[in-house]
């Protein structure tokens, strides 16, 4: 056997994973161990992005990804309505049909959720340049529509992905730039309270109860300052919040309810977000005193 080169040893040492420099070495960054840099490095790319783009408040909306526009959602059930009427018998087909149309009639939400963006994306910026903006999950359904309502007026948005096995796909109308992908959890939801001026909720499933609740728990218990928290659709949330139970359970005080505001259109839900910053005098908020 021929003994190795100097050549050869020098080329097997830089062909070596140890030989790779730290922030090029993906199986390195993978490790266990390094749970605590990958952290970091999902909170300080949205930071510096956000930063960046001027992005001093966020109208954070959630919703479902779900719930399609009215247009597509009546399509799924016509689709769904052939494929029974071709299989009559076909029981999952049957099921999936209810689904849709039960679904379909939360489908005029996302028009209200669109509107909603377009009613935020025409706030000016601040003198300084600094500008209120939509912030979304990032996905289809309620979550789209927000974005989309700001681009149908020009204003950027924000949308804060996150890698999911479904649903996690970026919707279209997110500004370039400023749609970030995550890979823990944790750090979306600081990115989404970091900067928040208000949370509206639109109907929604365990992804927006989570966001919700969360919200509500670090108002009460003064873990981040106070913001408006307005439920759009009265009746599908009092379905789901029986906020009167936990207060004569002495599980919530009485005040608490408080935190929630409820809206039915686009209008309102701007409008309880306005009246509370006026109310509370919030500093740094020049932009709704200019709201058309």
């Amino acid at each position: 056997m021929t003994a190795p080169t100097d050549a050869d040893r020098v080329a097997a040492l830089i062909a070596d994973p140890a030989y790779r420099p730290a922030d090029r070495d993906l199986d390195f960054l993978a490790q266990e161990e390094m749970r605590s840099v990958r952290i970091g490095l999902d909170y300080e790319k949205a930071e510096l992005a956000l930063t960046a783009h001027r992005v001093r408040h966020a109208i954070v909306v959630f919703g479902s990804a779900r719930i399609e526009e009215p247009s597509k959602a009546a399509a799924a059930v016509d689709a769904a309505q052939v494929a029974l009427a071709q299989h009559p018998d076909n029981p999952l087909l049957r099921e999936t049909l209810a689904r849709l149309r039960q679904r379909a009639t939360l489908a005029p939400w996302y028009d209200v959720a669109r509107a909603f963006g377009r009613l935020v994306g025409q706030l000016p910026a601040a003198d300084d340049g600094e500008r209120v903006v939509i912030m979304t999950g990032g996905g289809p359904g309620l979550m789209e529509a927000a974005n989309r309502g700001a681009a149908d007026v020009g204003a950027e948005s924000v949308g804060l992905n996150i890698e999911l096995t479904h649903e996690q796909r970026p919707n279209p109308y997110i500004t370039p730039g400023l749609c970030l992908s995550f890979h823990y959890f944790a750090m979306r939801k600081l990115h989404f309270m970091r900067r928040a001026a208000a949370l509206v909720a639109f109907p929604g499933g365990f992804g927006t109860l989570d966001e919700l609740f969360e919200t509500l728990t670090l108002v009460q218990t003064r873990r981040m300052p106070a913001v408006p928290i307005v439920l759009v659709g009265r009746a599908y949330w009092e379905q789901l919040l029986h906020l009167d139970a936990l207060v004569e359970n002495g599980l919530i005080a009485a005040q608490d309810r408080a935190l929630i505001a409820y809206a039915e259109t686009a209008e309102e839900a701007w409008q309880a977000i306005r009246d509370w910053h006026a109310r509370c005098g919030t500093p740094g908020f020049p932009a709704l005193d200019c709201a058309t």
